[in-house]
């Protein structure tokens, strides 16, 4: 099974999900969002098939630094407009997989599908 793994290496919840992946002696490609930036095309495709609610991280502190009127009114578009200006805001890690998407982190769910 090919992964393409797609998050900002220092991030904790990305470094669980490398670990859990190479613990389970699964191969994967690495995009790192800090120094290959992100694909508004790749994240409207993500978008479509997750959702952008799911996709778009409102809890970190890139979010909550924008001003008001940027978090006001977000529709899809918009939400991908901002994860390509500011890929921090992309929920980590993102999977592509075959035939399937892992957004976050949940073990159990990982297990479900990749082990």
């Amino acid at each position: 099974m090919t992964l393409h793994f797609y998050g900002i290496p220092n991030c904790d919840t990305v470094k669980k999900a490398r670990n859990w992946l190479e613990a389970e002696g699964l191969s994967y490609t690495f995009h790192d969002y800090k120094k290959e930036g992100a694909d508004p095309a790749r994240l409207a495709a993500w978008a479509e098939q997750a959702g952008w609610e799911v996709l778009l991280n409102t809890r970190g502190t890139t979010f909550r630094k924008l001003a008001d009127e940027d978090k006001a009114d977000i529709d899809q578009a918009k939400a991908v407009r901002l994860m390509t200006e500011n890929p921090s805001m992309i929920k980590r890690p993102v999977v592509e997989y075959a035939g399937g998407l892992l957004v976050g982190f949940k073990l159990a769910e990982w297990e479900a599908v990749l082990a």
